[in-house]
């Protein structure tokens, strides 16, 4: 039996739609899927101890899943890239937090393979840097920090719909779960 863990971001909780339907994929393929809220406030973002609050929050969920769950994490929760790279725990990223330097760093230490999502129109996006540590990414001309285009509702969730793919071709390629 395979787990994936979904952790929020600091604005949206595990039930928003980018992490609603990346845990849906997880499931159709016979996952438990296991949506984490936060404890706690969480400690201001930009600062380096937000990765090791982050870990704290997650580790304890890892433990009792056991064995090598699939994480999925939005922005402020992909500072559990760390505790991916550590445990070698496949992953997938949305909107992930490459401008600051300790999210980048473990994500380059990570040996299991791990999806990147995000848009040229978030500032927290290195769209340089996510093609140097990934070779599954998804990058959405326009799209900003809630993946979010300009334009008609439709065009963005026509890019939810493109990250639900995304995740699909991305558990494909790693045979998740096997």
């Amino acid at each position: 039996m395979a787990d994936a863990l979904v952790v929020p971001g600091g604005m949206i909780g595990p039930g928003a739609p980018l992490l609603m339907y990346a845990g849906d994929v997880a499931e159709r393929r016979g996952a438990t899927v296991h949506r984490y809220s936060w404890s706690q406030e969480f400690p201001k973002p930009d600062q380096p101890e937000i990765e090791s609050w982050v870990g704290r929050e997650v580790t304890p969920l890892i433990d009792t899943v056991g064995g090598r769950p699939l994480l999925i994490a939005k922005s402020l929760g992909t500072n559990a890239a760390a505790v991916a790279a550590e445990r070698s725990l496949p992953a997938v990223w949305l909107t992930p937090l490459l401008t600051l330097p300790w999210v980048a760093g473990a994500l380059s230490r990570a040996t299991a393979p791990f999806l990147l999502v995000g848009g040229t129109a978030d500032k927290v996006w290195d769209g340089e840097a996510a093609r140097g540590l990934a070779p599954h990414l998804l990058e959405v001309e326009g799209a900003d920090h809630g993946m979010y285009v300009p334009g008609p509702l439709t065009e963005s969730i026509a890019v939810l719909s493109r990250v639900v793919v995304a995740v699909e071709e991305f558990l494909d390629a790693i045979d998740w779960p096997s």
